[in-house]
C-alpha cells in the first residue's frame, strides 16, 4: 500500500507545483496589486506654507497613470505639457474636473498637476484621479484664511505649489537624482478647472520656445481679449480692463517653457505687492519681455480657450441633514 501511495504522490507532485506557479504568476500580474498613493506634506519655510515633496522619478506611487498605453511612436518625441490646475471643494467641483479630464484624455503627452486648496488630499479628488485616464500628480496646499476675502487673487499658493513640484522633480541638484536632458523638453500651462479648452490649443502651445500667448474668450467683460500682433510681434493688448498692464493677459492666455521655469527658480505668483488682476503680469515680468512673446493661434486671431464657468448651483431645497438612505458622491 505504501508503494502505491508514494507512486501516486510522486506522479501528482509535479502537476501540483505547476498549478501553484501559474496561480502565483497571475497574482503578480494583477493590475490591482500596485501600491496605494502616498502623500508627503512638506513645510516650505521660504514661503511659509505646506506643499508636497517630489516623488522620485522611479517611484510611481504618488502619480496616477491610467491613460491608455497604445500611443503612437511619434508621440514619444513630443514635449510634455504640464497642466497645473488649482481646485477647491464646491458643489460643481467634480463636474468641472470631469469636463477637464475628458479634454486632457485626448491630448498626447500631457501630465496633469492637480493642486487642491486643502490641508489634506480629499477622497473625492483622489478617487477621481485614479479613474480619470490621465497621467497626473495630486498635490495639496491650503490658502491662508486671511487671503480668502472677496477681491483678493485666488489659487496663488496652489499654482506656486505646482511650480515647486516641477522644480524639485526636474531641477538638477547635487546629490539628488535628476531627470535626463531629454526629459526637460516641456511646456507649463496654468489650466483652471472652470474653463473650456479646444484640443487645437494644446497643439499650438507645444512648440513654445520661451513664452507663448493667444486670445481668451469671454473674459474681462468682453467677448474676447487678445495680444495685438504686428509683423509677428506683440505690440499691444486688446482688453477691456487696464490695458496699461505690462502683460494685459489672462491666466489661460499663455504657456511657459519648462526650461524657463527651471532657469528662473525665484519666479512665482506673488501675494505681497501684487494688486488684484496683476498676478499674470507680475509673474511674466520675472521671466520674459513683451517683445520676446511668441504669438500663437494664427497670430492671436483665433479663440481656443474660453472662461465659460459653471453656473452657481441652486441648492435651496437641499436638507441640512442627509435624508437619503445612501451616500452619493456628486
Amino acid at each position: 500500500m505504501k508503494s502505491v501511495f508514494y507512486t501516486r504522490f510522486f506522479i501528482l507532485l509535479p502537476w501540483v507545483l505547476i498549478v501553484v506557479i501559474i496561480i502565483d504568476s497571475d497574482t503578480r500580474r494583477s493590475p490591482g496589486s500596485g501600491p496605494a498613493a502616498r502623500y508627503y506634506p512638506l513645510w516650505n519655510r521660504r514661503v511659509g506654507r505646506a506643499a508636497l515633496t517630489r516623488p522620485r522619478p522611479s517611484d510611481p506611487s504618488t502619480e496616477h497613470n491610467s491613460a491608455p498605453h497604445n500611443r503612437g511612436k511619434n508621440e514619444t518625441v513630443l514635449p510634455v505639457i504640464f497642466a497645473i490646475t488649482p481646485t477647491y471643494s464646491r458643489p460643481v467641483q467634480k463636474a468641472e474636473l470631469t469636463r477637464l479630464a475628458n479634454t486632457f484624455r485626448q491630448v498626447p503627452r500631457l501630465h496633469w498637476i492637480l493642486v487642491e486648496d486643502s490641508v489634506h488630499p480629499t477622497e473625492l479628488v483622489s478617487r477621481f484621479l485614479a479613474g480619470a485616464g490621465v497621467k497626473s500628480s495630486h498635490l495639496y496646499v491650503p490658502t491662508p484664511r486671511r487671503y480668502k476675502r472677496t477681491g483678493l487673487p485666488r489659487a496663488t499658493e496652489q499654482r506656486n505649489a505646482g511650480l515647486d513640484w516641477l522644480r524639485l522633480q526636474y531641477q538638477q541638484r547635487p546629490g539628488i537624482h535628476s531627470a535626463q536632458p531629454h526629459d526637460l523638453s516641456g511646456v507649463v500651462f496654468f489650466a483652471d478647472d472652470d474653463n473650456t479648452y479646444s484640443l487645437e490649443l494644446f497643439h499650438e502651445m507645444r512648440t513654445t520656445q520661451k513664452v507663448s500667448v493667444w486670445p481668451v474668450g469671454l473674459v474681462g467683460g468682453r467677448r474676447y481679449e487678445r495680444p495685438v500682433v504686428e509683423n509677428g510681434k506683440v505690440v499691444s493688448w486688446y482688453t477691456g480692463w487696464r490695458a496699461d498692464r505690462p502683460f494685459a493677459i489672462d491666466m489661460a492666455g499663455f504657456a511657459v517653457s519648462l526650461q524657463v521655469i527651471l532657469s528662473s527658480p525665484k519666479a512665482v505668483f506673488k501675494r505681497r505687492g501684487s494688486q488684484p488682476g496683476m498676478q499674470e503680469s507680475d509673474f511674466l515680468k520675472q521671466i520674459t519681455k513683451v517683445d520676446e512673446l511668441e504669438p500663437k493661434a494664427n497670430n492671436s486671431t483665433k479663440v481656443l480657450v474660453w472662461h465659460t464657468r459653471t453656473e452657481k448651483v441652486n441648492l435651496a431645497n437641499e436638507p441640512k441633514h442627509p435624508q437619503d438612505t445612501i451616500k452619493i458622491e456628486v
